[in-house]
C-alpha cells in the first residue's frame, strides 16, 4: 500500500538569489494515485499519464489568473493514442488517457516504455486566457518520454531555455511510491557562469523519482538539481485532482446529439448514459428526462 498518506501533495515556485533562473518543482504522490484508481490504470498507461499531469501543474503555475486554464495534448501512433490533461494556476488538474490498459516490455534500460506506448506524434499546448481565442501551438514529439517534449516545446515555441524533469515510480502493489517533477526556465538576464554551472547541476541527475524517493519534498528535489545556487523560495501551494463534470454537463452532451438521435437512444435503450472520460463518472438520463429534452428541442 502506499506508505505516507499524510503527506500533502504541492508545488513550490522559486527563484535563484541574483533573480537569473526562475524554477518549478512539486510531489503529486496522492493526486496521481487518485487518479490510478479511476480506471485501474496500467503501470505504462499511468507513467505516461502522471509525467504528462505533472508537466500540466507545473506549466500551470505560470498562468497570470484563476480563470485561466493550460491544456496538453499528447497524440501518438502508440497503443495509448492519446493523453489530455487541463491544469489552472490554482493547482487543480484533471486528465485522462485514451487506453488506460496498456501492457509492454520494459525497454532496455528495464523501465516502463512510456516512449513506445505513446509513439511517434504531436504535442499541443493550448492556453485558454478567457480571450476570443485561446493561444494554440503544436510541435512534434522528440522522444515520448514527456519531459524531453516539454523542453523541446518551450525551445521551438516560446524560445525558452528550459529543463523538464518528470517521473512516476510504483509500490508492489502498483499504487503510487513516488512522483512529481521540476521544470526550470533561464531568465533573459541570465548570464554565461550561471547557464555553465545549471548544466553540470542537471548532467548529475538521472532519476526524480529517485531524489524523491530519498529526499521527498520539492523544495529539497529543487535544491539537489540546482545545486551550488542560492534559491529563494516565493510560493507553496497545495495541488490536487478536480473534475469539473455535472449532471446538467452531461445533459447539454445529450442535447448536443440533436433530436433525431436522441429520439433513436429512446427508441433503442430507453435511456441514456454519459461517462466522464476525466473521473470515470457515469450519469443516467431517464427516458422522461430525454422526452423532455426532445420536446425542447
Amino acid at each position: 500500500m502506499y506508505q505516507d498518506k499524510e503527506r500533502k501533495d504541492y508545488l513550490v515556485r522559486a527563484l535563484s538569489a541574483d533573480k537569473m533562473i526562475r524554477a518549478f518543482a512539486l510531489r503529486s504522490d496522492n493526486l496521481v494515485d487518485e487518479i490510478r484508481r479511476t480506471r485501474d490504470y496500467s503501470p505504462t498507461s499511468l507513467a505516461a499519464l502522471g509525467r504528462t499531469i505533472n508537466a500540466a501543474l507545473l506549466m500551470g503555475d505560470m498562468l497570470k489568473n484563476d480563470d485561466d486554464l493550460l491544456t496538453l495534448q499528447i497524440n501518438g501512433d502508440g497503443p495509448i493514442r492519446q493523453i489530455l490533461v487541463t491544469s489552472n494556476l490554482k493547482g487543480e488538474v484533471k486528465g485522462y488517457a485514451s487506453n488506460p490498459y496498456v501492457i509492454l516490455e520494459p525497454n532496455s534500460n528495464n523501465h516502463l516504455n512510456v516512449s513506445k506506448a505513446i509513439g511517434k506524434g504531436k504535442l499541443t499546448v493550448i492556453k485558454d486566457y478567457g480571450l476570443k481565442e485561446p493561444y494554440v501551438s503544436t510541435v512534434n514529439l522528440i522522444s515520448s518520454e514527456v519531459a524531453e517534449d516539454i523542453t523541446y516545446y518551450y525551445a521551438k515555441s516560446e524560445q525558452t531555455p528550459t529543463a523538464c524533469g518528470l517521473g512516476v515510480a510504483f509500490n508492489h502493489d502498483l499504487s503510487i511510491k513516488a512522483t512529481g517533477g521540476f521544470l526550470i526556465q533561464l531568465l533573459p538576464n541570465a548570464n554565461e557562469e550561471d547557464i555553465d554551472k545549471l548544466e553540470e547541476s542537471l548532467k548529475a541527475i538521472h532519476s526524480v523519482t529517485d531524489i524523491l524517493k530519498e529526499k521527498d519534498t520539492p523544495e529539497e528535489l529543487l535544491k539537489t538539481v540546482m545545486k551550488g545556487f542560492d534559491i529563494e523560495f516565493l510560493e507553496r501551494k497545495e495541488v490536487k485532482f478536480k473534475c469539473s463534470c455535472s449532471y446538467e454537463k452531461g445533459l447539454n452532451t445529450i442535447r448536443s446529439l440533436g433530436k433525431e438521435e436522441i429520439l433513436d437512444i429512446i427508441k433503442k435503450d430507453g435511456q441514456a448514459e454519459v461517462d466522464c472520460a476525466f473521473c470515470n463518472k457515469k450519469y443516467i438520463y431517464s427516458k422522461d428526462e430525454l422526452e423532455k429534452l426532445v420536446n425542447e428541442l
